[in-house]
């Protein structure tokens, strides 16, 4: 897991999306709350939320769920970014 001073300062949800997507997470925008979209890993029918600006401290957070949820780290992220 990377510290917050290794994170980029904020991600394009647009991008950040289809690095995830890429990764085998299944994403509806119409399920989350809002502007909200909703993100399932596909094996473990687990998801999250993903808000519309992704601030250092809420990717840090989300991050941290994906990798419990999926096991998918961020360097992994990082690269189909």
């Amino acid at each position: 897991m990377p510290s917050l001073s290794e994170l980029p300062g904020e991600i394009k949800r647009k991008k950040f999306i289809r690095a995830l997507q890429r990764l085998g997470f299944i994403v509806d925008k119409a399920g989350g709350d809002g502007s909200h979209y909703k993100a399932t890993w596909s094996k473990t029918q687990k998801s999250i939320s993903i808000q519309a600006k992704l601030r250092k401290d809420v990717l840090y957070y989300l991050l941290k769920e994906i990798e419990q949820y999926s096991g998918v780290k961020w360097e992994e992220i990082k690269r189909e970014l």
